[in-house]
C-alpha cells in the first residue's frame, strides 16, 4: 500500500471517528422509544420495567413504550441508526425467518444491545393423564402412537419448537393441535381438549401449584428457581435437552458502536437492579443482561439449533389454527 494513500484512509478513519464520538457526547437531546409486541407481553413487561426502572433518569430523556404488535420488528428495522428507537423482542425475531417469509434478516438488520431475560418452559400434563414423570410420559406415547396431542401457540414459538424437541429426541409420535395464541392453549390444557404442553414457566406455574396441571419437568439446562423442585427434562431422560425464551434489547442496523455500548451500560445496569429482579422474577423471567457479542451469539446459535429442528421435522407456518 503506498504512503500517501495509507496515510489518506487513516485520515478518514480518525475523521469517522471523531463524528461519532461527538454525536455519542451529544447523545440522547430527544426522547427514546422502544418499540415492541403488544400490551401486557412478555416484551412489553421487560420494556417497561426497564424504561421506569432508571432508563429515563440516567439518560436524560423520556424512554416512551410503543405497543406495535406483530409488526413491531419492522417498525425497527426501517427506523434510523440514530439511537432513539430501540426494539424489545424475543425469540420470534430470529425464529420467523426460519418458518414464513418476513421482510427482515435477524443477523443483518439489527444491533444487538444486550440480552434482557429469560425464561424456561415447563412440560405440563392435564391431571387426567396418567403419568407422573417424563420417563412415563415417553412410555405412554410410545405404547400409544398418535394418540397424545399437544397444544401449542403460533408455529416457530418456543412451545411450539419445545414440543417438537421432546418428539424427536424421545422418538414419540403425539400430534399438535395449533391454537392463536399460548392463552388459548393453556385454556384448552386446563379444560382437557389437550393434553400436554410446553409453556412458558410464568403462565404454567400457577395452574401447576393449584392442581389445575401436572407439571413433569422444566425445560431449561439447569434446575430454575423459577420451578424449584422440578427436574430438567436432561435428566429426567433426555441428555441433552434444552429450551428456553430468551428476549433482548436491539437497535437498527449501523447504530454507532458508541451509542451500543451506551445503551448496554444503562439497559444492563437497569437489569440489576435488585427492584426489577424481583419484579420480573415474580412475573416468570430471570434477568440475564449481558454484551452486545452475547446477544448476537446467542441469535446465531438459536436459529442453528431449531433451524436444524424446523428442517428434519419440515415445519411451516400453520393455517387454520383455533
Amino acid at each position: 500500500m503506498k504512503p500517501r494513500y495509507f496515510a489518506w484512509l487513516l485520515l478518514v478513519g480518525m475523521m469517522v471517528l471523531a463524528v461519532g464520538a461527538s454525536f455519542s457526547q451529544n447523545y440522547p437531546n430527544k426522547p427514546i422509544r422502544i418499540v415492541t409486541t403488544a400490551p401486557g407481553s412478555g416484551n412489553d413487561l421487560v420494556a417497561r420495567l426497564i424504561a421506569d426502572g432508571g432508563l429515563s433518569e440516567s439518560l436524560g430523556q423520556p424512554v416512551i413504550i410503543d405497543n406495535r404488535g406483530i409488526i413491531a420488528a419492522e417498525i425497527a428495522l426501517r427506523a434510523p441508526p440514530d439511537g432513539y428507537t430501540l426494539l424489545s423482542y424475543g425469540s420470534p425475531l430470529w425464529i420467523s425467518p426460519l418458518v414464513r417469509n418476513v421482510p427482515w434478516d435477524p443477523v443483518k438488520d439489527y444491533a444487538p444491545i444486550t440480552l434482557t431475560v429469560n425464561t424456561p418452559n415447563l412440560l405440563v400434563v392435564h391431571p387426567s393423564l396418567p403419568v407422573k414423570s417424563v420417563k412415563e410420559l415417553i412410555a405412554l406415547a410410545k405404547a400409544r402412537p398418535g394418540e397424545l396431542n399437544y397444544g401449542s401457540s403460533s408455529t416457530g414459538s418456543t412451545p411450539h419448537l419445545a414440543a417438537e424437541l421432546f418428539k424427536a429426541m424421545a422418538g414419540v409420535d403425539i400430534v399438535r393441535i395449533p391454537y392463536k395464541g399460548s392463552g388459548p392453549a393453556l385454556n384448552a390444557l386446563i379444560g382437557g381438549q389437550v393434553q400436554l404442553m410446553f409453556p412458558n414457566a410464568g403462565a404454567a406455574s400457577p395452574h401447576a401449584k393449584s392442581g389445575k396441571l401436572r407439571a413433569l419437568a422444566v425445560s431449561s439446562a439447569q434446575p430454575s428457581a423459577l420451578a424449584p423442585g422440578l427436574p430438567t427434562m436432561a435428566a429426567s431422560g433426555l441428555p441433552g435437552y434444552e429450551s428456553s425464551s430468551p428476549f433482548g434489547v436491539f437497535a437498527p442496523a449501523k447504530t454507532p458502536a458508541a451509542l451500543i455500548n451506551r445503551l448496554n451500560r444503562e439497559i444492563v445496569r437497569v437489569l440489576n437492579n435488585a427492584q426489577v429482579k424481583e419484579r420480573l422474577f415474580n412475573a416468570g423471567v430471570e434477568v440475564v443482561g449481558s454484551s452486545p457479542g452475547e446477544l448476537a451469539a446467542t441469535v446465531k446459535s438459536e436459529m442453528a439449533k431449531w433451524g436444524k429442528l424446523i428442517k428434519d421435522a419440515d415445519i411451516r407456518e400453520s393455517k387454520g389454527q383455533i
